[in-house]
């Protein structure tokens, strides 16, 4: 696929994400949407706790943090930019940081409510919308996986898409069975997540473009 038609098709899916994260984002903070199912997908995480899913999810939850993800992101942008993949490392660690810009300020302007702490299995001490775990874990480890995905074959790039689903899905579970946040949250987060990740792909296939470095050996 030429570079141009590239840019087009990620441009585009940039606007529709966008989009589709401002719709989640004000369909939680309206309670409409996805928010219907917030007490329902409470109640039904309640009751399927137990004290050894409890200590797994809250590994979990943790490995998947916000701090967890700028560390992972930051320390791979370090070894991409020693290893000689400047332009890489860079993008890695500044679409980290813009993600981390953006669900903070949306948290700030909204200021939802967390779930009632007499549900709450874990600490959590900010605001609810969106979930900063869902969006983080959706922009770093997506882009981990869109810097991979020209080294990988057919089969490694679907292992790629599974696993990162996996992780990023389960993280966003996590947020909900431990009581911390509502299952919109969580939608919004991934979009918010995902959005950011669409824009900044675009900025990194751009630059790219204009700016071809030679293959490395």
């Amino acid at each position: 696929m030429p570079g141009r038609r590239v840019l087009a098709l990620t441009a585009t899916c940039s606007v529709l994400l966008l989009t589709l994260a401002a719709g989640l984002i004000w369909a939680a903070f309206t309670g409409v949407g996805p928010a219907d199912e917030d007490g329902s997908a409470l109640a039904g995480a309640i009751d399927s706790r137990s004290v050894g899913v409890t200590a797994i999810l809250v590994v979990f939850t943790n490995l998947g943090s916000t701090a967890a993800m700028a560390v992972l992101a930051l320390v791979t942008g370090i070894v991409l930019i020693l290893r000689g993949r400047r332009v890489d490392g860079v993008w890695l660690i500044a679409t980290m940081a813009g993600a981390s810009v953006v669900f903070t300020l949306v948290k700030r302007m909204l200021d939802r409510p967390r779930p009632p702490l007499a549900v709450r299995l874990v600490e959590a001490g900010n605001e609810s919308l969106p979930s900063g775990h869902a969006t983080m874990s959706m922009v770093v480890v997506g882009a981990l996986v869109v810097l991979a995905w020209p080294h990988l074959t057919g089969p490694l790039r679907l292992g790629a898409l599974l696993v990162a689903a996996a992780w990023i899905g389960g993280i966003g579970y996590t947020r909900i069975y431990l009581g911390v946040h509502w299952f919109s949250d969580v939608v919004a987060g991934w979009a918010t997540g995902a959005a950011w990740l669409a824009v900044c792909t675009g900025v990194l296939l751009w630059w790219r473009a204009r700016h071809p470095e030679p293959a490395l050996s």
